[in-house]
C-alpha cells in the first residue's frame, strides 16, 4: 500500500524527465534568442519574445519538443489514468527519437545539431536528459 503522499516510481521518472525535458527547452529557447537578436536586432520586450517563439518561422523548429512536454504535463495531470512504466517508457522513446543532432537533416535535427554546436549551455542541458535516461536503461538490464 502506498503511504499517503509519496510519489509513485513512475511518476518521479516522468516528472524528473519533464524538468530535464523543460531545462533543455529553455536553454535552446535562448540560444535561439541570441542567435534571433543578432541576425535582426534586440527583442523589444518578454511579450514580443512569445509572439515570436509562438509565431515566427525562426522558432517553429521547437513545436515537437513543446508538444512532447505538453503530453508529459498532460501525462502527469491525469486523473483517470494513472502512469504505466510502459507509458513512461513510450515518453522515453520519444525523447530518444526527437533529441538526434543531424548535422545534414531537416528540421528539428538539423536545428538542434546547430544549437549543440553553438552552444555549450544547450549540450549540457541534452546529457542532463540523456544521464536521466541511461539510468533508467541501466535499472532495466
Amino acid at each position: 500500500m502506498k503511504e499517503e503522499g509519496s510519489i509513485s516510481p513512475d511518476r518521479q521518472r516522468l516528472s524528473e524527465l519533464r524538468e530535464a525535458m523543460l531545462l533543455l527547452h529553455k536553454t535552446l529557447l535562448e540560444s535561439e534568442r541570441v542567435t534571433y537578436e543578432a541576425t535582426f536586432g534586440k527583442i523589444q520586450s518578454p511579450y514580443k519574445f512569445l509572439t515570436l517563439v509562438m509565431d515566427d518561422p525562426w522558432f517553429a523548429w521547437l513545436t515537437p519538443m513543446t508538444q512532447l512536454i505538453t503530453a508529459m504535463d498532460e501525462m502527469l495531470d491525469a486523473k483517470k489514468k494513472p502512469l504505466t512504466v510502459a507509458g513512461v517508457d513510450a515518453v522515453v522513446d520519444r525523447i530518444k527519437t526527437l533529441l538526434v543532432a543531424t548535422e545534414g537533416g531537416e528540421g528539428f535535427s538539423r536545428h538542434y545539431d546547430e544549437a549543440l554546436q553553438r552552444n555549450p549551455d544547450v549540450v549540457l542541458a541534452h546529457a542532463a536528459v540523456g544521464k536521466l535516461i541511461r539510468v533508467r536503461n541501466k535499472a532495466k538490464d
